[in-house]
C-alpha cells in the first residue's frame, strides 16, 4: 500500500497528460495524448527499433560509467591517502568538474570520430568527477581511531588501506556513484542526438525530425523509466553493500 501511495503522483500525471492531451487543452502536436504515446511505443517494441538502439545506448552507458567507477574510486582513494598526488591532481580536479560535460562532446569526436568511442570517453570523463569527489571526501573522513589502531597492531599502510580506508569511503563513494549513474543518461542523450547513427538519442532526434512526436516521446519515456530503474536497482544495492555498518 506505501508503494502505490508512493508512486501515486505519476498516475495522476499520467492521467492528466491524457486529459490535457484529448480535450485539446495543449496542441497535440507539441503533446501527444498518452495512449497514443504507448502504441507507439508498442510499434517501436515490434519493429525492433527501440530494442537495437536501446542495446548500443546501454553498452556505451554502462561501458563508460565502469571505467569512471573503477579508475574514480581509485583517484579519489589515492588522493586521499597520498599527498603528493593530491597536491597534482586536485587542481584538475577543481578545475573540470563545473565544467559543462557537453562541451567535451565536439572533442570527443575530433579524438575518436563518431563510434562508440567517443560516447564511452564523453561519459567517463564525465561521470569520474563525481566518483572520485566521492572517494576522496569518504577516504579523507575516515576515522582516526582506527586507523591509529591499526597501525598499533602492525598493519602496513596496504592493509590499513584496505582494510580501513576503503570501508570508510564506501558511503560517500556510493553516493557519488549514484550521481554518476544519472550523469550518465544525460550524456548519453546528449551526445546521440549531436553525433550518433544509433542509440535512443540517435532516435529521439529522427523522429522528432520526421514528425513522428508520439514516438519520440515513447523514446523519451524509456529513456526516463530505465534511468529510474536503474537507480531503483543500485539503491537495493547500496543498500545491502552497507548493511555491514548497521
Amino acid at each position: 500500500m506505501k508503494q502505490v501511495v508512493r508512486y501515486l503522483p505519476l498516475l495522476l500525471l499520467a492521467i492528466a497528460w491524457e486529459l490535457a492531451a484529448r480535450f485539446e487543452l495543449v496542441s497535440t502536436t507539441a503533446l501527444p495524448p498518452l495512449s497514443d504515446v504507448i502504441r507507439a511505443w508498442i510499434d517501436l517494441l515490434k519493429d525492433g527499433d527501440l530494442v537495437s538502439n536501446g542495446l548500443s545506448s546501454l553498452y556505451r552507458a554502462f561501458a563508460g560509467l565502469g571505467l569512471a567507477i573503477l579508475v574514480g574510486a581509485t583517484l579519489g582513494i589515492v588522493m586521499a591517502w597520498w599527498k603528493p598526488a593530491n597536491v597534482l591532481l586536485s587542481p584538475l580536479v577543481e578545475m573540470f568538474y563545473p565544467l559543462p560535460k557537453s562541451a567535451l562532446i565536439p572533442v570527443t569526436v575530433i579524438w575518436l570520430g563518431y563510434g562508440d568511442g567517443s560516447k564511452i570517453l564523453l561519459i567517463f570523463l564525465g561521470c569520474m568527477l563525481p566518483v572520485t569527489i566521492g572517494a576522496f571526501n569518504g577516504a579523507r573522513s575516515s576515522e582516526q581511531a582506527l586507523v591509529w589502531s591499526a597501525r598499533s597492531m602492525g598493519a602496513n599502510r596496504l592493509r590499513m588501506l584496505w582494510d580501513v580506508v576503503v570501508p570508510s569511503a564506501m558511503p560517500e563513494m556510493l553516493n557519488g556513484v549514484r550521481t554518476a549513474l544519472a550523469l550518465s543518461f544525460i550524456l548519453l542523450v546528449s551526445s546521440e542526438l549531436i553525433v550518433a547513427q544509433k542509440g535512443f538519442g540517435y532516435l529521439i532526434g529522427s523522429l522528432g525530425a520526421n514528425g513522428s512526436y508520439d514516438a519520440m516521446y515513447a523514446v523519451v519515456l524509456t529513456v526516463a523509466f530505465l534511468g529510474f530503474a536503474a537507480d531503483r536497482i543500485y539503491l537495493v544495492i547500496t543498500k545491502r553493500t552497507l548493511a555491514w555498518r548497521e
